[in-house]
């Protein structure tokens, strides 16, 4: 897994650049990546509410295409970036796919699967899944929320 700070930058960027392509489209704001190494498996930004498929969180789209691009269901040497912290749906498709390192920019307190008072994400007691990923936040906050500011979002 890639420790490399301009790296994990970049992703970021690939991210907030899916997320304000998803807010055009009228979805919400969120944009995801998983990357084996330094090789992007999969990404995709958010489909909802506009494809009217609560299932359609840029997570859910990008571990179901990220183990199809693997051939394989679990990916523990996988990464995920994304511009939001997972919620509660998200962090269980990442937790069911073992993936190894979790990357977000903002957190979500009320819904987060590492922030809220329900952490699946984070959870070391659920031994079905083992360890949780590693999890690092706050990743290019301030550049998310000034293109969520420029394009109108709270």
């Amino acid at each position: 897994m890639p420790a490399n700070l301009v790296f994990d930058q970049q992703m970021m960027r690939r991210c907030i650049e899916l997320a304000a392509s998803a807010k055009k489209s009228g979805n919400s704001p969120v944009g995801c990546v998983i990357t084996l190494e330094t090789e992007i498996l999969a990404e995709a930004g958010e489909l909802c509410p506009a494809g009217r498929n609560p299932f359609a969180h840029a997570e859910i789209l990008v571990v179901a295409a990220a183990m199809e691009a693997a051939g394989r269901e679990k990916l523990p040497l996988a990464t995920l970036y994304t511009t939001n912290e997972p919620c509660f749906l998200c962090s269980f498709a990442i937790r069911e796919s073992r993936i190894g390192r979790v990357v977000f920019s903002v957190v979500t307190p009320e819904i987060g699967g590492a922030t809220s008072r329900y952490p699946i994400l984070s959870a070391r007691d659920l031994a079905r899944w083992g360890a949780p990923p590693r999890i690092e936040q706050g990743l290019l906050a301030d550049e998310y929320d000034k293109t969520r500011r420029e394009q109108g979002e709270d």
